[in-house]
């Protein structure tokens, strides 16, 4: 009787592949049991019918990996042509929630001046995750909850506002819109990037506010938002009156605030180690070892194939933690199947949702 192929489960690493089709080199990665999910880029995609073909290749090797992908809309949009809707900035919607707040302070209708704005951010989350799905995306990295202190360059108007009540508002409502295509959400970078004003990716950014002020501002629409969250991403960021440890490799900010404090129970994605941010913790496999028992279910490797081809050989990881981190892996993969894109361009939801972007000149 000829012996059966155990199954595959995914495992806490997230890496990426070289270009528009798979090499050798990245399919052995794909098929490796410590891989549990891939992560595209701007490189990855040429056009739609190319991306469909890489993700399906994707999953035919593992159908378990979770494809995601950067795309919150603005500078940070991986796909942008051939069909692909070309979302605003988050900040956009910020700014039109203060535009429709002035203009209901000078007329007589109620404090419903949100409304539209909220509207947007449900139609932005919907258009953003149904093309994803419509060419074999499961996931984005998508919102950013990060405050806009007007002083990181690198959050910026990736950032929906300075004010956190805004910032949940709209979350919570693109969150909605990603949720009708069947997409799951990460907020980022907890405990919030907006005040550092280096950029985690060439820098080590530091932010010497004291607990409570960052709990009382940046934390709050991760409280507010609580059960509706499906991962966080931590920030490569230190808070040296809480740790010395950046937060994605912090115990104190993974298991004490975030899982026990605010009783957060999705995946935790540690944000990528190949970042300057993420140095202070050592080469990548210690990098790696650390998030994990901070309480990281899923590191990420990106853009640094050697490094990824070094934390698949030498990474340990005990069956428990590789337990915990496949069953909320698992958690995040769509509960149910996109449509295509032909079938997307008649939906009314999404005809409608691109109607009153472009009404609102989002898009």
């Amino acid at each position: 009787m000829k012996k059966s192929t155990p199954a595959i489960s995914p495992g806490p690493i997230t890496l990426d592949v070289l270009g528009l089709s798979l090499t050798t080199a990245d399919r052995a990665r794909i098929l490796h049991p410590l891989t549990g999910g891939v992560i595209l880029f701007g490189r990855n995609f040429s056009d739609r019918e190319q991306l469909l073909k890489l993700t399906a290749s994707i999953k035919a090797l593992r159908p378990d990996v979770l494809i995601s992908i950067d795309h919150e809309g603005g500078r940070v949009q991986r796909c942008k042509k051939d069909g692909f809707t070309p979302l605003p900035a988050m900040g956009r919607l910020g700014e039109l929630w203060l535009t429709n707040r002035k203009k209901a302070s000078a007329t007589s209708y109620p404090a419903s001046e949100a409304i539209v704005a909220m509207q947007a951010a449900t139609a932005c989350g919907y258009v953003l995750a149904a093309e994803l799905r419509a060419c074999g995306v499961d996931f984005s990295f998508t919102p950013v909850l990060d405050l806009d202190f007007q002083r990181s360059g690198v959050i910026g108007d990736r950032s929906f506002s300075r004010d956190p009540q805004i910032v949940f508002a709209l979350a919570k409502s693109l969150n909605a819109g990603l949720q009708m295509a069947g997409m799951a959400n990460c907020g980022k970078h907890f405990p919030g990037h907006g005040w550092a004003k280096a950029d985690s990716h060439v820098a080590i950014p530091v932010d010497e506010r004291p607990l409570k002020k960052i709990l009382n501002d940046d934390v709050k629409p991760y409280e507010w938002l609580h059960l509706s969250l499906a991962a966080v991403m931590p920030a490569h960021v230190i808070y040296p009156q809480v740790d010395q440890h950046p937060a994605g490799f912090s115990a104190i900010w993974l298991q004490t605030i975030l899982r026990q404090q605010l009783a957060f129970q999705g995946v935790i994605f540690s944000d990528d180690l190949a970042m300057e941010g993420a140095s202070v913790a050592g080469d990548v496999v210690k990098a790696a070892q650390l998030a994990l028992r901070a309480g990281c279910d899923a590191v990420l490797i990106c853009n640094r194939p050697d490094l990824a081809d070094r934390l698949l050989a030498e990474l340990q990881v005990t069956s428990a933690k590789l337990l915990s981190s496949r069953q909320r892996l698992l958690q995040l993969m769509p509960k149910f199947s996109g449509l295509n894109w032909d079938e997307l361009q008649q939906q009314a939801e999404y005809v409608q949702a691109k109607k009153l972007l472009s009404q609102l000149q989002l898009i």
